[in-house]
């Protein structure tokens, strides 16, 4: 029986564009050759992290949405600690409910991406400005 996962990676920052996106295909084949099928994936680029880890103040944050049998999880969590370019990670399994969540937001997001250019953001209202008021 398979289930759905979501597994969160952070890379070290000092890797370049190649060196993360080997990293993140290493991953990617690694769950193809566990008999697990992606569903998704997205590259969240680099962020800031909450707090330092390992003296490193960001990272670059990639999710992998993927079918697979719960014995393969240990498997690519094992790799995850074996990787010196991974700095943190978390795998959950998804329940009906977040599986319906994670495909609403997608939804939300290619539809937002389809909708609006640049030039099609609402123009903010002018300030009003404040009157100068002499209490004398």
């Amino acid at each position: 029986m398979t289930n759905r996962y979501e597994t969160v990676f952070i890379l070290t920052p000092v890797l370049s564009e190649d060196q993360t996106k080997e990293a993140v295909t290493k991953f990617k084949d690694l769950v193809k050759k566990g008999r697990g099928k992606i569903r998704h994936e997205e590259s969240w680029g680099m962020r800031k992290l909450a707090y330092p880890i390992q003296k490193k103040s960001s990272g670059f944050y990639h999710l992998i949405e993927f079918e697979s049998e719960p014995a393969f999880i240990e498997k690519l969590e094992t790799e995850y600690r074996r990787d010196e370019r991974v700095i943190r990670f978390l795998t959950v399994a998804m329940d009906k409910h977040h599986i319906d969540f994670a495909e609403k937001r997608r939804d939300r997001k290619s539809a937002g991406a389809e909708g609006t250019e640049a030039g099609d953001k609402p123009a903010r209202a002018p300030r009003k400005k404040k009157e100068n008021v002499d209490n004398n």
